[in-house]
């Protein structure tokens, strides 16, 4: 399970941690990463053309993915994306023999991470009905081009908003169906 929001006190980190009860609740194993207190350096200084070495959460975080069966990532729509921190991890761990590998000769990959699902939870200050029909769907980045091409299948997606202007009581059910999701490993 991955915060990807950078403070644990949003409300990306209260419904994580309405997940995380859930899921302890209902009998499941969770290892929790909160993107803020991981230490990596998100910028791919030279492309692809030059790995960089991995920092140890880095590699924590893949061996973590690796392990789990359900992999559940809750984070805020930020102009349309994920956090540029989120992203940055994204960019630097899933490398060629980790998540994929290229074919040598042809189009194509090998997906890597095959035989887990995925839960993603995002939470944006738009009603998400009205994003989608202004922006498109921004969850294609995280959904097809990331865990997807990585062979993470199926991802589900559920997107909560208006974060801004959500009641305490709409806020407070929402809490209780991210708890079942996480109860049910959903």
């Amino acid at each position: 399970m991955l915060l990807g929001h950078p403070n644990n006190e949003s409300t990306a980190g209260y419904l994580a941690n309405a997940y995380e009860k859930g899921a302890r609740e209902g009998g499941h194993e969770v290892k929790r990463m909160n993107i803020c207190d991981l230490e990596f350096d998100p910028i791919l200084h030279k492309g692809y053309r030059e790995i960089q070495a991995l920092e140890p959460d880095l590699i924590d975080v893949q061996n973590k993915i690796i392990w789990a069966e359900h992999f559940v990532i809750l984070y805020p729509n930020w102009w349309g994306a994920m956090p540029a921190l989120l992203k940055g991890m994204f960019d630097r761990m899933l490398l060629p023999g980790f998540g994929f590998k290229f074919k040598k000769e042809g189009f194509g990959w090998k997906k890597l991470l095959g035989g887990r699902s995925a839960h993603v939870i995002i939470t944006m200050d738009t009603p998400p009905l009205l994003a989608w029909l202004f922006f498109g769907d921004t969850s294609n980045e995280i959904k097809r081009c990331i865990l997807g091409f990585c062979g993470i299948s199926p991802v589900r997606l559920t997107r909560i908003g208006p974060i801004k202007t959500m009641s305490e009581a709409k806020k407070e059910r929402w809490m209780h169906k991210v708890t079942s999701f996480g109860n049910s490993a959903y």
